[in-house]
C-alpha cells in the first residue's frame, strides 16, 4: 500500500494551486551530503546530465561545485528517475540540496509512487527530510515530505488537501 493516495494529495500537485515547479529542500546539509546524492545519482539507472552555463561536463566532485568564483554561473544538474519525469538540482548553498520538478509530470498514483521512491532514496541515503514547498511559496511550510526517521511519505499541509 502506497504512503499516499493520489485521491488524498492531488490537490497538492495542482499547478494551478501549487505553481508548477514546487520547490523540494534537503535542508541542513553539508558538502559530504552534496557529494552523497552525487554518487547516488551517478550509482543509479537514472539518467542524468550535469552542465555549467551551455557547458555539459562530466559529474564533479561536490568540493569542486562548491569552491568555483562565487561569479560563475550555477550549475545544474538534471536528473531523469524515469524518461517521463525531470528533477532539476541547482547548486546554490551547501547548506540544502534543492530541486525542483514539474507537477504536470507527476499526475496520478504510478508517477506519485516514482516520486516518492525518488525522495525516499534521497532522504534514505542522507539520512534526513526531504520537504517539498509550493512554488515561491513560504519555506517554513511545507507540504509534503519524506520522513527519514519513520521511512514515510508525510502529508504536512493538510489544509490544502480537498
Amino acid at each position: 500500500m502506497p504512503d499516499l493516495l493520489w485521491d488524498d494529495v492531488k490537490s497538492l500537485f495542482d499547478p494551478e494551486l501549487m505553481g508548477s515547479l514546487p520547490d523540494v529542500f534537503v535542508p541542513g546539509t553539508s558538502v559530504k551530503d552534496w557529494q552523497a546524492v552525487l554518487d547516488l545519482v551517478g550509482a543509479s539507472d537514472w539518467e542524468y546530465q550535469y552542465s555549467e552555463g551551455e557547458t555539459l561536463l562530466p559529474m564533479p566532485r561536490a568540493e569542486a561545485v562548491f569552491s568555483r568564483p562565487a561569479d560563475a554561473e550555477c550549475p545544474e544538474l538534471r536528473v531523469w528517475p524515469t524518461a517521463e519525469v525531470l528533477a532539476i538540482f541547482r547548486f546554490y548553498s551547501v547548506e540544502e540540496v534543492d530541486f525542483d520538478v514539474d507537477l504536470r509530470e507527476l499526475q496520478g498514483q504510478e508517477r506519485l509512487d516514482m516520486f516518492r521512491r525518488f525522495l525516499r532514496e534521497i532522504g534514505q541515503r542522507l539520512g534526513k527530510r526531504v520537504l517539498m514547498y509550493s512554488e515561491g511559496g513560504d519555506h517554513r511550510c511545507p507540504v509534503l515530505g519524506f520522513d527519514a526517521g519513520t521511512d514515510q511519505m508525510v502529508l504536512l499541509a493538510k489544509q490544502l488537501v480537498t
